[in-house]
């Protein structure tokens, strides 16, 4: 469906990104633009994304055609099996901008496919369209009715990637309000990338300015590019060189350590951070197919595996990636008072950066590292019932009795008195973040081989539909929180319809060995 996204004229240009699952489609001459009618229109259609975690085969086209919106929105088709015979010439996809708010431009016409082909397409991994009334759905959706408007006066408001947690709601839904919302968002994005200049401090191209803090990289996202070629066939606001500069940036740390293995106590460590970086570094290699970040990748996952399993502090595995309360909070580090463990909703990222490092590289660590956190989170994360009495019910009232609550700051060494005393003072109505943990509850469960165990995670992924709770949803405060709610956690609906453990003996293909490829 083309809809009417800005501007009034009558004849818009129209470009369509129109992803495919690995192995459907080789030559985007395949690819045929009918209309309502069924008739074949002219139409240009060219490669923007290849499989190159896969079979090489073609991840997404862009098909530009003419449309004549008499309404606001006209049907048209796309088909595959036999070679188009209306060809058009391809124009640059800025050509189909028309001005907007904040200074912006934003394609006059953008088209929505079904919610089945998106999610099937395996663009963003794999989804599973939202039923009518799906819980989750519907707690995005009452989000939305606050988030929607363009956060121009708080720049936190984009932390951990609007465009992309907009973009993902759209796939599991079609709703063309999320598809011109992660639009938008993207064009905002984009416009305040830095361009020239070096991509480390003080410098920092590649960075995000609009927060004037462009080298804080965990505003760095490569994700939103590779979905907004995927779904819009946008590539007007990027180029490799841009790509690179921001991945250079990451690589460099921006304003702080570069990333490296964790080898000691005192280091500083955040799972935020890390797992960002992850998830950004595999996006990279997605988009560009370029070697050298699948490196990184690999790099990336060889410290958190080591991280996990021979922690420098000496205190052993527990499944988590302990580190250092004092210098998490940017406090100087006292190992006679610090309190080593970890932060259960922070590390939601670094399980969404390893889900989707295994969806590229099968590596067969990630579902042990998933499994692992799993257990600690079960033994660990979440805070007993008995704990929560009226002076320290730190769950928000909206979240009802049966509220779920994870401890801001969980340990399997500190005692219950120091982890209540960070909670009194850094943890109240941290529920807020229950609904992202789902995300490593449900991974875990869908590589889990233990029975026992796969019951105990089913137990508590039954318990977090509490979580999708309408008046949680209303709560604006902060504007980011739809973001960190949903980024990851689309994909939860997809693992608990898996049977437990399935994951183990699933794991996807290597990437390809071609070293040195680039997006088409």
């Amino acid at each position: 469906m083309v809809h009417r996204n800005a501007g009034k004229d009558a004849d818009v240009l129209v470009s369509v990104g129109i992803p495919f699952p690995p192995g459907m489609l080789r030559d985007p001459r395949m690819v045929r633009i009918l209309d309502e009618s069924g008739a074949e229109v002219p139409a240009a259609v060219h490669t923007t994304l290849l499989w190159y975690a896969k079979d090489g085969s073609v991840r997404a086209v862009s098909a530009q055609f003419h449309a004549h919106l008499g309404d606001d929105a006209e049907t048209f088709y796309f088909a595959l099996g036999k070679p188009r015979q209306r060809d058009l010439p391809a124009w640059p996809y800025a050509n189909g901008l028309v001005p907007d708010v904040q200074g912006l431009k934003v394609a006059a016409a953008l088209a929505t496919l079904s919610p089945v082909w998106l999610c099937n397409s395996l663009i963003a991994g794999p989804q599973f369209p939202a039923p009518p009334d799906e819980a989750y759905a519907n707690y995005v959706a009452t989000q939305f009715q606050w988030a929607r408007p363009l956060p121009v006066n708080d720049p936190t408001a984009w932390l951990f990637d609007r465009p992309s947690t907009l973009f993902k709601a759209y796939i599991r839904t079609g709703r063309f309000d999320y598809l011109q919302a992660a639009d938008l968002s993207y064009h905002f994005y984009m416009k305040y990338i830095r361009r020239d200049g070096l991509a480390m401090s003080p410098f920092c191209a590649g960075g995000w300015t609009y927060n004037d803090k462009p080298c804080d990289v965990k505003y760095v996202y490569v994700e939103p590019i590779l979905l907004a070629l995927g779904l819009t066939g946008d590539d007007s606001e990027h180029d490799l060189g841009t790509v690179d500069k921001m991945m250079t940036l990451w690589e460099n740390g921006g304003w702080g350590n570069r990333p490296g293995p964790y080898t000691r106590p005192s280091l500083h460590f955040t799972e935020r951070m890390t797992g960002l970086g992850l998830l950004e570094t595999v996006s990279a290699y997605e988009l560009t197919g370029d070697h050298r970040y699948l490196e990184r990748v690999e790099d990336r996952i060889g410290w958190l595996y080591e991280h996990q399993r021979n922690n420098p502090d000496g205190l052993g595995d527990d499944g988590s990636w302990r580190n250092s309360w004092n210098l998490h909070e940017d406090d100087s580090w006292n190992p006679s008072t610090d309190v080593r463990g970890t932060s259960p909703w922070m590390t939601e990222n670094i399980i969404d950066g390893l889900w989707h490092a295994w969806l590229v590289t099968g590596d067969p660590r990630i579902p042990t590292m998933v499994t692992a956190f799993g257990r600690y989170l079960e033994q660990y994360g979440w805070i007993k019932p008995d704990l929560l009495h009226y002076e320290h019910d730190w769950r928000n009232p909206c979240s009802g009795p049966d509220g779920q609550i994870a401890w801001y700051w969980s340990s399997s060494h500190a005692d219950t008195k120091a982890l209540s005393h960070i909670e009194d003072s850094d943890g109240w109505y941290s529920d807020a973040h229950t609904v992202e943990i789902a995300l490593p509850v449900a991974a875990a469960y869908y590589f889990e081989k233990d029975a026992r165990q796969s019951a105990a995670l089913k137990h508590r992924l039954d318990a977090l539909t509490s979580s999708y709770n309408m008046d949680c949803a209303k709560s604006a405060d902060p504007l980011r929180r739809f973001n960190w709610n949903n980024r990851g956690a689309g994909v939860v609906a997809w693992l608990i319809r898996q049977p437990p453990g399935s994951g183990a003996t699933a794991a996807p293909e290597a990437p390809l060995a071609s070293t040195k490829s680039v997006t088409p």
